[in-house]
């Protein structure tokens, strides 16, 4: 279909983004560029709830929507919340809408606002009554070279009508109090917010993407003996009795953080580390997003298609031709052997690297 008569008119634009934080954090390069190219619009973005702290100190950002829970509260509230969040999203009037995934939700949020001018990637997996809900489907020719990172999966969308960034590194701005209110933390805890110390997230939503605590529990005591380096641990609140028992086998000074902080204290706390180690999770993402520099381990997904581009982000690959295979673990068993079979010595020398290019910058 072809895009808007009139874009150059357009006032108010929407992305909905209802993915996970990753896809959130990978999602502010297309935010710079519906904003930046030449446009006046507002910029509003619909995400899910509990993620719109990440942005809320973007300067890019209009208007942060929060679609809730499908199954939080009892029928009757979630009733309420969807009829005040559409109720919000009309009176927005938006001209132009983005929907970035392609979920049956996102595809309903877009057609609800009412916009003249609704658009969505096309999907062949999808039933086919999704795509009456747009004005627009776009079908964008594959690129001639495979892109770094994952910025490309919103952008192909939103260039079609013209908006393209020349930067496609994630980028998160920090607000001042969610900073000032982790060096509080920081303090508490007997770290100084100036010191050089690591920020580590062994930790992913899915096991088959994790390495062994174990494993981390020699990185974290080499770190201390050998280098002299604190280590702080991050993760959700639902993280923290696998914390508890990974600094059971550590010496030395370890923090722990996890579900400690909110998304935006978060980014504020990956931000003043002064390198984050970790696996593929949202907390790397983040990291990156706020300019520190990373050391991320890959298995079973594609460290091409969500490591951040540039030098100071550096991958740790298992020795095995089967990486990656895209499964969720060996024979769909949740368990990564590639994962398992890495060594620590490897991990080591690819954080001995980082640490010295990190050093020296």
């Amino acid at each position: 279909m072809s895009q808007p008569r009139d874009i150059k008119a357009i006032k108010k634009i929407l992305l909905i983004q209802l993915g996970d934080i990753g896809d959130v954090v990978w999602t502010t390069p297309t935010l710079r560029a519906v904003k930046n190219t030449g446009s006046a619009a507002e910029v509003s973005i619909l995400v899910r709830e509990g993620f719109g702290g990440l942005l809320q100190a973007d300067p890019h950002i209009h208007r942060i929507f929060e679609a809730g829970r499908r199954k939080d509260g009892g029928f009757l509230r979630q009733i309420v919340r969807q009829a005040r969040l559409i109720h919000a999203l009309r009176a927005e009037r938006f001209d132009l809408v983005f929907d970035l995934r392609a979920g049956d939700r996102g595809a309903f949020m877009a057609w609800i606002t009412g916009a003249p001018a609704r658009v969505s990637l096309r999907y062949d997996d999808v039933p086919r009554w999704r795509n009456l809900l747009f004005t627009h489907i776009v079908n964008p020719p594959p690129p001639a070279r495979k892109v770094r990172g994952a910025a490309e999966q919103s952008l192909r969308i939103v260039r079609q009508f013209g908006f393209d960034a020349d930067d496609i590194a994630p980028r998160l701005w920090i607000a001042g109090d969610a900073r000032e209110k982790v060096r509080e933390m920081l303090r508490r805890t007997g770290l100084d917010p100036e010191s050089r110390w690591i920020s580590i997230n062994p930790f992913s939503r899915w096991r088959y993407k994790e390495w062994n605590d174990h494993k981390w529990a020699q990185i974290m005591n080499w770190l201390w003996g050998e280098c002299g380096i604190a280590s702080v641990i991050v993760g959700s609140s639902g993280e923290t009795e696998r914390t508890a028992a990974l600094l059971r086998d550590c010496q030395g000074k370890h923090f722990d953080f996890t579900g400690r902080t909110s998304l935006a204290e978060l980014a504020a706390l990956l931000g003043m580390s002064f390198l984050h180690l970790g696996v593929d999770s949202a907390a790397p993402h983040i990291a990156a997003a706020v300019g520190t520099p990373t050391v991320v381990i890959y298995g079973p997904s594609d460290w091409w298609d969500w490591a951040p581009p540039g030098p100071a982000h550096r991958v740790v690959l298992p020795d095995a031709d089967c990486s990656p295979c895209y499964r969720k673990g060996c024979e769909d068993s949740g368990t990564s052997r590639c994962l398992e079979g890495l060594s620590v010595d490897k991990v080591k020398e690819v954080i001995k690297e980082s640490m010295g290019k990190t050093a020296e910058g």
